[in-house]
């Protein structure tokens, strides 16, 4: 068998000295040499398997660029979990929807957005294998994976690869993939315990993991558990958010509790809020709005909203292995994961009004058609910590197989078996529609009186209400009588079976020995969204729920090649042929890859790469039931028509300037695949000992793709529509139009967000990293490690028809298209000497729109601009007294930052930040023990 020559051995000891460096490579680490004299036979390098590649290879860096966090850095860096590593990165640049978000359908779950793109185009391995999907959607629509269920101190490392793998890894691999490697053998049993709390008050956690390997002859095993417990932070809890926003471009407004209004408000309560005045911990009062009257309210309420969940979970992990001879190893993983989460929105959805069931009743005393509306408090509710909203997933995967060599011969296989499962119960707390609209109607509207017709033609309910009970406290009692809970069950799972053949040393080639692998695998899936029937039939008031349920099987093959035409030159190609079987009809899609690396010199290695890259439509797109929902919006037209255009709409007349309407979606089974061709290139140079750069460009081109319209998007779009700004005829205008559906006054009563595949989406993006580890002398051992993202272009297209759309110049669709940071940059320096470590970590988040330049898509107009950069930096010191010992305490959020401020917000806000791109949790604290047994 050929050995590689001196100099290739050479350059792949100085690229991997570099990578250990940086702690950068550790998935692709091989035993080196142990000669010391250069003239003698190089012993050859054991081959292993990396991410990114099915054959067994010694080369540290291949045409694939590689990031590898590891075990260690999780630590050191700072980082709370796996999903907060990766969302740290600086390839996350895009916005992602977390805890904050409690009104969004998944804030129990944890992803990423890769470069800005969808969250759903990042292809997630544990070990190698396929992470089962998420139950629920992200925005209602997207199937994603939850990054929670993962136990942190089980992982070994973390691999990312940017860039489209569907040649290797199929389906969804269009962002990149990122494969989470856990521990398969530990040195000593590891008992590891953690405590944590905030500067700030709120988000105390406790975490404790235990674990251990032993073998028992040819038995080997490794067993662990995690068991974590936080505690929730409250928007009260951060100045930032425990009040409407103060600053903003109008004056702070408080909640509207007790309300009377048409396009001015009435005061109708005699005691001017004094029976109330005990509400909201005594800060609720008299209030009044510019323009507009006074009313019964309190600056405090948003304070009564999560902003971090109430969480506990616990998770176990076993690996094993049965060595039955030299060709025949069988093994096993199962991963548990048990997640309860506890959240609110608070005040903000927890109210009623007349809007809903009435759009407005006639006051014959008022001579005038307004509307109630009516926000129950924490002392009427029981205190919003008794009725939080309350998921339960339970999730495992369970992997068996069998691996070894055939014969004496070069080839070896693998052969498995996958089943994931992912159970999900929401419990949330409703309204129920027929209740609470007898109890209004009861207690405060009474009979109605007739009909009274306004000069638009339009009918209402005369009523003649009891202003003395309206603006008076609800019992406790009384409120529950009309609320209570509902589960809403969801499941997903994955079988596949799967078979790898490979050959590291297939042939003899003029730069070494060419590989081969080759992969069949097939299985099924399924997904089960089912709600409680009375949402969906219109017995939560104000509220809806998505519903949907479909299986399919699938198959794919495999091949890749690994070819050294020369000594510095070698060449990668992969091929691939997926198919689903769906609906008695079947999707299918090749796909491939070519890479090449050229080393022209020891220190130096160019590399290229091509290929294609898709997501077939998921079962969600493709069996999502009908269904409903109820969003607000302001409606653009009739604030246009009354003078008020898109960057003066907060001061649109009620109803318009939010608007409250039904919404509809369904899956399409007419659906074709997302499609992407993918391509980068870039280099790896290590010009001495322990120090490397490294620099990649990344290009994608995606048509088809999958995704719900924006209701806030499609009114827009409407408005400029019927006021002629756009084209009427234009084929986005024709699409708008159908999808509003108005009354005979004008007035919205139903918005079409259905699944559509959109003409095209281009990205660039640059990344660069340098990583440098050298010795001090007498002060130990230093290493800096730093990392720099920038989204060079972002276009997309809606209809092959219609204007290219610069993301990164249209605030508004940057926003839209959650694309967040253009640039994101972090670096850490770490040094050690004997029992000590420390090390500091920056992260600079770069500029986004604010809100101004969102609402009127211009950085130009007044009050519109950019944000400056948020930057952030954790700290870590760590000691170990005797060798089974270590000690660490680290600090997030260093210097307590918030984020960047924005005063373009109106005094309505609940918040003066976009939550999917900045967070308020500021300073935390940590201290950590870890003690290894008979160390």
């Amino acid at each position: 068998m050929m050995k590689r020559g001196n100099s290739g051995q050479h350059a792949y000891k100085l690229l991997a000295v570099a990578c250990v460096a940086a702690l950068g490579c550790t998935s692709a680490f091989a035993q080196d040499s142990n000669t010391t004299d250069s003239s003698k036979p190089t012993k050859k390098l054991e081959a292993v398997t990396v991410t990114g590649s099915l054959i067994p290879q010694t080369q540290v860096e291949t045409s694939t660029p590689t990031t590898t966090i590891t075990a260690a850095q999780l630590k050191e860096k700072g980082f709370t979990s796996v999903a907060d590593a990766l969302q740290q990165a600086s390839f996350a640049t895009g916005s992602a929807q977390g805890a904050q978000d409690t009104n969004s359908f998944t804030p129990g779950a944890q992803t990423l957005s890769m470069f800005g793109l969808n969250v759903g185009y990042v292809k997630y391995l544990i070990n190698g294998r396929p992470m089962g999907d998420f139950p629920a959607l992200y925005n209602g629509s997207d199937t994603f994976n939850n990054l929670a269920s993962i136990p942190t101190e089980m992982v070994d490392h973390i691999d990312i690869l940017p860039g489209g793998q569907s040649s290797l890894y199929g389906s969804d691999a269009i962002a990149g993939v990122v494969n989470i490697v856990l521990k398969k053998k530990l040195d000593a049993p590891v008992v590891d315990v953690r405590y944590g709390w905030s500067k700030e008050g709120g988000g105390a956690d406790r975490r404790i993991s235990f674990a251990d390997s032993f073998n028992i002859g040819k038995f080997n095993i490794l067993a662990g558990a995690q068991f974590e417990s936080t505690q929730p932070t409250w928007a009260m809890d951060r100045s930032l958010t425990a009040t409407f926003n103060k600053h903003g471009t109008s004056p702070e407004t408080a909640s509207r509790d007790y309300l009377v209004s048409s396009n001015k408000y009435y005061m109708l309560d005699p005691n001017r809020c004094a029976l109330v005045s005990n509400q909201f911990r005594g800060t609720e009062g008299l209030q009044s709005r510019a323009g507009k009257g006074e009313y019964c309210g309190s600056f405090y309420s948003p304070g009564y909203a999560t902003i971090g969940n109430d969480s506990k979970t616990a998770q176990a992990y076993t690996h094993a292995t049965f060595d039955v001879n030299e060709n025949i190893q069988l093994y096993g993983d199962f991963l548990y994961s048990y997640q309860q989460q506890k959240f609110t929105n608070g005040p903000a959805t927890t109210w009623w009004g007349t809007s809903a069931s009435y759009n407005g009743y006639y006051d014959p005393n008022l001579d005038d058609v307004v509307d109630l509306q009516r926000g129950f408090t924490p002392e009427e509710v029981g205190g919003y910590k008794s009725i939080m909203n309350k998921t339960t997933e339970n999730t495992y995967m369970l992997v068996l197989g069998a691996k070894g060599g055939i014969g004496a011969s070069n080839w070896d296989y693998d052969i498995s078996f996958t089943h994931s499962n992912d159970q999900l119960i929401e419990r949330n707390f409703y309204r129920w529609s027929d209740p609470i609209e007898a109890y209004f109607s009861d207690h405060i509207l009474g009979p109605s009186l007739g009909t009274y017709v306004d000069d638009d033609g339009a009918p209402h309910d005369i009523f003649n209400p009891n202003y003395g009970a309206f603006y008076s406290p609800i019992p406790n009692s009384d409120f529950r009588s009309f609320t209570g809970y509902a589960d809403t069950r969801s499941k997903s799972w994955d079988n596949m079976l799967r078979a790898v053949v490979t050959n590291a040393s297939l042939m003899e080639m003029p730069g070494g020995d060419a590989g081969v692998a080759f992969l069949v695998e097939g299985g099924n899936q399924g997904w089960d969204y089912s709600p409680d029937p009375r949402l969906m039939a219109g017995d939560a008031w104000g509220t809806s729920a998505i519903q949907g349920a479909g299986h399919r099987s699938r198959y794919a093959a495999t091949t890749e090649l690994r070819l050294p035409l020369l000594n510095q030159l070698t060449m990668n190609a992969s091929l691939r042929y997926d198919a689903f079987n769906v609906a008695n009809s079947t999707v299918s899609k090749p796909t491939y890859s070519v890479g090449f690396e050229y080393r022209p010199f020891d220190a130096l290695l160019l590399r290229a790469k091509y290929g294609s890259a898709f997501k077939v439509p998921t079962l969600a797109d493709e069996f999502q039931g009908q269904s409903t929902g109820y969003n607000f919006a302001p409606d653009y037209y009739n604030c246009a028509l009354r003078g008020y255009a898109a960057g003066n709409v907060q001061n649109c007349p009620a109803p318009y300037d939010s608007y409250q309407f039904m919404i509809v979606t369904n899956g399409n089974p007419k659906l074709q695949p997302i499609t992407a061709t993918t391509w980068t290139y870039g280099l790896v140079w290590a010009p001495v000992s322990r120090m490397s750069v490294t620099a990649d460009y990344f290009h994608w081109s995606i048509n088809n793709e999958v995704q719900p319209q924006d209701p806030d998007m499609i009114l827009r779009q409407e408005a400029l529509c019927r006021l002629g700004d756009l084209n009427i005829q234009s084929p986005t205008c024709a699409a708008t139009l159908n999808q509003v559906t108005r009354d005979a006054n004008g007035n919205i009563t139903q918005i079409a967000t259905p699944k559509v595949n959109i003409a095209s989406e281009k990205l660039d993006a640059l990344v660069v990293g340098f990583n440098y580890a050298f010795k001090a002398g007498d002060f130990g051992n230093i290493a800096l490690n730093a990392s720099y993202s920038d989204v060079l272009k972002h276009t997309v297209q809606a209809n092959p028809s219609d204007p290219v759309i610069d993301v990164l110049r249209s605030p508004f669709y940057n926003i839209w298209y959650s694309a967040g940071f253009k640039t994101k940059a972090n670096a850490s320096l770490t040094w050690s000497k004997d029992a000590w470590s420390a090390t500091l970590y920056g992260n600079r988040y770069g500029s986004t729109p604010n809100y101004q330049a969102y609402n009127t898509d211009s950085y130009t107009a007044p009050g519109a601009g950019k944000l400056v950069p948020w930057m952030i930096y954790n700290a870590s010191v760590s000691y170990s007294p005797i060798p089974s010992l270590t000690l660490s305490f680290m600090v997030d959020n260093l210097f307590n930052k918030m984020p960047p401020k924005d005063n373009s917000y109106p005094g309505t806000a609940n918040q003066p930040y976009n939550s999917d791109n900045y967070n308020v949790y500021g300073r935390s604290y940590f201290v950590e023990a870890t003690y290894k047994f008979g160390k």
